[in-house]
């Protein structure tokens, strides 16, 4: 699924390029995503202006004069400009026929993505309502500032860090990649219980997430199955992994083995030796 990283890389990517230009009209050739598109989508938007797209987690907003859009890549989903010339293919669910014979195209082929209305400001969609802080872009969050949060946060839970790190209610957009990489360099197990972690503990493991999440977004993301960006092209920081993926290989740090368990439905990657 793509995570973070994966979901501002493809934010980057389209940007620029939709913001300011006319929705001439919108092709809907799935409605059945994991939410129904609405069926005022298309006559909605046509003749709208885009204005910016943000992220939110791990949805994407876009801005048009006639609303908000939110969009989820889901397990397998991305979104690309292309040419009207280019053949569809299979999986492109919606395709936004912009001006200057620009196309935004949302390609889905597990259909478990979103693409729908956001809301407004003082009452926006459910999913984004209620959402932690976001761990990177944020002035007003450094490490320490997202360490101490994270620490309050976890008093008197027993919860695994890892199940602790993927609750979008404690902090925004983190996935199951990501909160094991961090965790390997902070020297923490993820499945110790996110209560019994000390303050300092948990400033570094913060200052190690920001990292390495910022590390992700400067790479283009992971690709593991399906993620590519608006260009097509994959993602480079599957090739720099510590510990995810990388079960019975040594660790960089000690060289004793990594170890796979998985719990929950999803795997934890760690090292016995250097994470405690």
């Amino acid at each position: 699924m793509p995570e973070l990283p994966e979901v501002e890389t493809t934010r980057r990517g389209i940007a620029d390029r939709i913001r300011g230009l006319m929705v001439e009209s919108v092709e809907v050739r799935q409605f059945r995503l994991r939410l129904p598109v609405p069926e005022d989508f298309s006559a909605r938007l046509e003749g709208s202006i885009l204005g910016d797209t943000l992220r939110r987690a791990k949805y994407l907003l876009v801005e048009s004069s006639s609303g908000r859009l939110l969009i989820h890549l889901g397990m397998s989903g991305s979104l690309r400009i292309a040419d009207p010339t280019q053949e569809l293919r299979k999986h492109d669910h919606v395709i936004w026929n912009l001006e200057g014979d620009r196309q935004l195209r949302y390609h889905d082929p597990r259909r478990f993505g979103i693409v729908t209305w956001a809301g407004t400001e003082a009452e926006p969609h459910s999913l984004i309502q209620g959402l932690g802080p976001e761990p990177i872009g944020n002035e007003d969050l450094d490490g320490d500032a997202l360490g101490d949060h994270l620490y309050a946060y976890s008093r008197k839970k027993t919860r695994r860090l890892r199940d602790f790190l993927l609750d979008g209610r404690v902090v925004a957009g983190v996935g199951n990649i990501y909160a094991n990489e961090a965790a390997w360099r902070a020297g923490i197990r993820p499945d110790r219980s996110c209560g019994r972690i000390a303050r300092q503990r948990y400033r570094k493991l913060a200052h190690d997430l920001q990292d390495v999440l910022q590390s992700a977004v400067d790479k283009g993301g992971s690709t593991l199955r399906d993620f590519v960006d608006p260009e097509g092209q994959t993602g480079y920081f599957q090739h720099v992994f510590n510990v995810y993926g990388r079960e019975g290989e040594p660790c960089h740090h000690c060289e004793s083995e990594i170890v796979r368990e998985v719990l929950s439905n999803r795997s934890l990657f760690y090292c016995r030796q250097c994470q405690r």
